[in-house]
Parts: structure tokens; sequence; C-alpha cells
């Protein structure tokens, strides 16, 4: 990598501002450039708003294949990379874009983990509506994120499965550029958020990698064209660097499952793993299983089987006791609800998930800053699903919250996102759960 001047002479290779230049005018930056930059800005030579009207060109310009490997490679190279060589098994993980009532790793993971492949799951913490795993696994008592590189390895060696912390020694250069583009509106940029994605995905050292990227309502890229352009663009990034990469495009313009919040996902998810839980949530976790298994050689196995039969179960109840936590302990349960119920008798016809999640947002799920706790229990359950009949009085859906003076604004965040229309009437689901497939 080209870094920075020899000692005592202050001469850098690169100046920042004539790279934003030329990111300004829509040009393209070199390998050296691109590895000096993220070198520059991990060591503090180049500011945040220099890097922050850099961010903002590359939002507003782009940048070109290359340019995206270069920045994915370089952002890898700014920490350490691990390596499952030791392990004897292959290694294949998953990554969601986020969405809302999103807990598919949960189930995920242990159904894979029972076929004999190792499941390195790093995960992330929520922030806005999106809510994240380790938020989730967090509600269960005792169980702990964070784990040394040994732990998680001899947890994958023995188990087989570790849903845990990612270390900050992977890929520094990416949380210091993420939390500098939240802060800056240019979150919403495809090289940007491939190149972050990818260089901890790659940098974690899985053989394979399935990616599940979301469009509609409740995912950050809303239009299905530019979700398809990131999985292309994360895919192609994947197979470069030797992983075995492929995507799904799914489906958030309607929450997932029944359950947006922490806990009260836990509890779906153990359902799905028990054989129940809602169609959408087992259809999803079986499709992911099935390609996070063939990108590991393991074609020829049947995963509804496995949920079906107890072992996914036995798998999950044998991760959270490695991790410290009780599978049998009761999950918080908040201290008042409020149920909204059906205003006449039709059918369900609109439920966007947006503005669910920003009710569970509302209700002390999720978190507005990095540093904000959750409200484990804290969330919206939902009764009904576009497509159900509903009846006058039935319960449509319930907020929980410790406190009730949360209700009304998270009441608010709803109006108007839900509507039952008649028999025949249009339900405004976007499609199918699953639209497509990229790479493999």
């Amino acid at each position: 990598m080209s870094g920075g001047a020899s000692a005592g002479s202050p001469v850098e290779d690169f100046d920042a501002v004539d790279l934003i230049h030329t990111k300004r005018d829509r040009g393209e930056l070199s390998t050296a450039q691109i590895d000096w930059l993220v070198d520059a800005y991990t060591r503090g030579y180049v500011g945040d708003e220099q890097m922050a009207a850099m961010t903002m060109a590359i939002f507003l310009n782009g940048m070109s294949r290359t340019e995206i490997r270069d920045l994915t490679m370089a952002m890898i190279a700014s920490g350490e990379r691990m390596s499952f060589d030791g392990l004897g098994k292959p290694t294949t993980d998953k990554h969601s874009t986020g969405g809302v009532g999103d807990k598919i790793t949960l189930p995920l993971m242990p159904l894979v983990a029972v076929f004999g492949v190792a499941v390195p799951q790093l995960s992330g913490r929520g922030l806005g509506h999106t809510g994240g795993t380790l938020d989730k696994l967090e509600s269960i008592p005792g169980w702990r994120a964070n784990l040394s590189n040994e732990e998680m390895f001899a947890q994958l060696r023995d188990v087989g499965g570790v849903i845990c912390a990612a270390g900050s020694g992977l890929a520094p250069a990416d949380g210091k550029l993420y939390s500098l583009r939240d802060i800056t509106g240019t979150v919403e940029s495809i090289p940007l958020i491939a190149s972050s994605i990818m260089s901890k995905k790659i940098a974690e050292g899985t053989g394979a990698l399935v990616l599940d990227v979301k469009f509609g309502s409740g995912a950050f890229l809303k239009d299905i064209e530019e979700s398809r352009e990131l999985a292309r663009t994360m895919v192609a990034l994947g197979q470069d660097a030797g992983v075995a990469t492929s995507a799904l495009l799914t489906n958030m313009n309607v929450p997932l499952g029944l359950a947006i919040g922490n806990a009260n996902e836990v509890r779906e998810s153990v359902e799905v793993l028990g054989g129940g839980g809602p169609a959408d949530i087992t259809e999803l976790t079986v499709a992911l299983a099935r390609e996070m298994l063939a990108l590991a050689g393991k074609t020829d196995v049947d995963v509804e089987a496995a949920l079906q039969d107890g072992r996914a179960m036995d798998k999950w109840r044998e991760v959270i006791r490695a991790q410290g936590g009780d599978p049998d302990a009761a999950l918080p349960v908040a201290k008042e609800t409020h149920t909204v119920y059906a205003d006449r008798d039709g059918v369900l016809v609109q439920q966007d998930a947006l503005p669910f999640g920003i009710a569970a947002w509302r209700l002390g799920a999720g978190r507005a800053r990095k540093g904000d706790p959750v409200q484990h229990s804290a969330g919206v359950d939902l009764h009904a699903k576009p497509g159900d009949t509903v009846t006058k009085g039935q319960p449509l859906f319930t907020l929980s919250a410790d406190e009730p003076a949360r209700f009304p604004r998270a009441l608010e965040s709803v109006d108007g996102a839900w509507r039952i229309g008649d028999e025949g009437d249009e339900v405004l689901t976007g499609g199918p759960l699953i639209a497509d497939r990229v790479g493999g």
C-alpha cells in the first residue's frame, strides 16, 4: 500500500484536495490514490471534513467497478484479516442489508450449522428503524455478544456456529467512514454501501457468502433496480476476492413476520426453529439456508426436515448456551401495551414496513445514536398480514413499551400505513417475497 512519508519527511504521496477535485469533476481515482486516501484517513492525516467532501462527491458521481474494488480492498488492508482454514470444514455466512422484522439470522445460523458447515455470523447493532441482531439476542439473559477470536474459533469448531460482534480490528477504516456517512447524508450510495459491507465480510475470512439485499418501503434502497445494482456490485466484489458469493433480492415493502422489536423477534425465531412461526420467515430462512449450503458444497440436504425434526432447535440451544445464555429463561415483557382493532369487516390490503419499523423504534426498540440503550421488551406485534380477512373489533396490532407516554408518537407513525379494503381489492405487497437471484 502507498503509505505516508518516511521518517523525518512531511511529504505525502498525494494531496486530498486534488483527489476530491478528481471525483467532484467525475474523474476516476487510481488504485494508488485510493490506497493512500484510505490509509491517510485511517491514521488521521486526511480529516473528516475532507473525507465528507469525498463521500459526497462519490454519492453524487458514483465510482467505476475498479474504483469500488480498490476501495474495498484498501479498507480490508486497514486492519486484520481472519482465516478459518484450520477448522477443517467449509464456512459460509449471510449478510442482510436490513429491514423491518428481519430476524432471519437467528433461525438461519443454527439451521445451516446442522449440516456440518461452520457459520461465523459477525453481526451488528441496529440504528434507526432497522433492528440489530445483537440487540435481539441480548434479550436472552446471560447471552454475550463480545467474544475473543480464540473463543469464536473454538465455538465454530465445537458447536458449528456463532453470532457475535465483529472485532474492531476488521476493516477499521470502514467503521470510521460509516460513522461519517451516517451524519453527512451519504449512506444511500451503492459504491459506499457495497465497499462497506464487503470489506468486513471479506476480511472476516468466510469461504462463501450469501447476501440478502432488500428493496421496498422498509429497505435502505426503495427501488428494486437500485437493489439489483447493489447486489451485482457486491457479488462481483466477493467473487473477485475469491469468496463464493450470491445474492437474493427480497421484498421489504411489508414487515417480515409478525414481530418487530427485540425480545418478541427472538420468540418468533424460536417458533420457526420449532417447525412453526410465520410462513414468510420460514420461506426466507429456508431459501437462504439452501443458498449458503450450496455455495459451501452441500446440495443434497433436506433443510425443511431439520426445522421439523428438532435438529435446528437443538443447535440453537447449544449455540445460546455456548455464549452464556439460558435458552429456557423468560424473555423480557413490556409493562404496558396498546392494541389497535379493526374498525370494519374486510381484507387487510396495506401494511407498509417503514412506518411500523419507525413505530417500534419510537417505542424504544431501536436507537437514534450508536451509544443509546434499547428496550428489549418494546416493539410491535402484528395480528394480521396483508391479504388476511378481518372482522370489526379484531386486533390488528399491539404496541408494547415500558412507558405509555411512547404510544402516541408510535401511533402517529403508523397513521395511514395500514388499510382495510373490500374483498377483491388489490393487496399492496409489492410482489413475491423473493424477487430475484444474482450470481452464484
